[in-house]
């Protein structure tokens, strides 16, 4: 084993007093010489780079923050190799992607609301051939809630929700 005292043998010892000479003592400053200036920082402005990415954050026409997007139709498309009758090389065919195409239905919406008009218009007639006030309030009543499922189901918020998708 090494001894502590041996590893660190650059260690500064302490001068003698009389050791130090004239020259190594702190002078005082001489009249009539400025100052050091402050060091401060200063502001390079740097050039707009080229975006590396997709993304990149920007401002837009008010000057609030904003990330674009960079599309990739927006992109230098890559080079296409040559045809393969002019190369003389073979390319496999690239498989054709079919789409799917969705047809909305509102039929039953439709027939729906028929039913509730055709069912309005029975309770109308057999209200105003009613002669008995109390059957006549009954179908009245019948007919209010007909009217108000109407206009719950005769718009086309209800036909978007309710179409059926093939």
């Amino acid at each position: 084993m090494e001894p502590i005292s041996g590893i660190c043998s650059g260690t500064v010892r302490p001068a003698a007093a009389g050791s130090i000479k004239e020259a190594d003592r702190v002078q005082p400053p001489r009249e009539g010489s400025c100052p050091a200036k402050p060091v401060m920082d200063e502001y390079a402005p740097e050039e707009k780079r080229e975006p590396s990415g997709l993304y990149w954050p920007g401002k837009d026409e008010d000057g609030s923050p904003k990330i674009f997007f960079d599309r990739p139709e927006q992109r230098d498309p890559p080079e296409e190799p040559a045809a393969p009758e002019a190369s003389g090389e073979l390319r496999e065919k690239t498989p054709v992607k079919k789409t799917e195409s969705c047809t909305g239905s509102t039929d039953q919406v439709d027939r729906e609301i028929e039913r509730l008009k055709r069912k309005r218009d029975e309770l109308k007639e057999q209200i105003s051939r009613e002669t008995d006030p109390s059957k006549a309030e009954r179908l009245e009543k019948m007919l209010a809630q007909v009217e108000r499922e109407l206009r719950q189901k005769d718009n086309d918020t209800y036909r978007r929700q309710h179409s059926v998708f093939s």
